[in-house]
């Protein structure tokens, strides 16, 4: 978020450009639902209804978010910040294609547990989009989050690798003990992806993959 990086927002134009590329590749499938996936703090899976609100507050800036059109029925529980860059996003990209829904999914969920999310997502009816948000290692740089960890670098090379070409096992088998240990947050939620995914027919695309602040990005597209 340019609000959130201030004089440092021009490096990551490029990060941001692709975001809106890979939200255009939703918009043109037509869903009938967009779900935004992103980790959570808990260990399970919450669900977020439209119009849930999030904050970026606590990151020193005043900027609040809606996860699409207010509604009724879309409560006080604030978004995880995960959720709230995927709101930030669409509002910036100015979402209306679909209704939205979201899911924060808890860092340390198991991966046959994600899977099994992944499944009931995948087995609903209609066309379902997923926005799945999640950083990959923080530990590339010794000015990293997770401070410099030599595993790093080949993970990240793995989740690229893996995302950019639809591979759903590979996604699968990603180690949880080390994405915990690199700090990776998107393992759980790209899991969830996988499990959703299970027997289609997929291409994927990588658009964006960089390490900027010492933090695994990565920006993929499955269609």
């Amino acid at each position: 978020m340019p609000e959130v990086a201030a004089g440092a927002a021009p490096e990551l134009d490029a990060a941001r450009a692709a975001c809106a590329d890979a939200l255009g590749v939703l918009a043109a499938a037509r869903p009938d639902l967009l779900m935004v996936l992103g980790p959570a703090e808990q260990g399970g899976c919450g669900a977020f209804p439209q119009g849930a609100r999030g904050s970026f507050r606590g990151f020193g800036v005043d900027v609040d978010v809606r996860l699409g059109p207010a509604t009724d029925t879309a409560g006080e529980r604030e978004l995880p910040s995960s959720l709230a860059v995927g709101a930030w996003l669409l509002e910036r990209t100015g979402w209306a294609d679909a209704p939205i829904e979201g899911l924060g999914i808890g860092e340390p969920l198991a991966p046959e547990r994600c899977a099994e999310a992944g499944r009931e997502i995948g087995a609903r009816t209609g066309r379902t989009a997923l926005l799945v948000m999640g950083d990959a290692s923080a530990c590339r740089t010794l000015k990293a989050p997770g401070y410099l960890d030599e595993r790093a670098a080949p993970f990240d090379a793995e989740v690229a690798r893996a995302l950019g070409a639809a591979d759903v096992a590979a996604v699968q088998a990603l180690d949880a003990d080390l994405a915990r240990e690199l700090k990776a947050s998107g393992r759980a939620p790209w899991q969830v992806l996988a499990g959703a995914a299970e027997n289609a027919n997929l291409s994927g695309s990588l658009l964006y993959e960089s390490a900027p602040y010492g933090v695994g990005y990565v920006v993929a597209t499955w269609t």
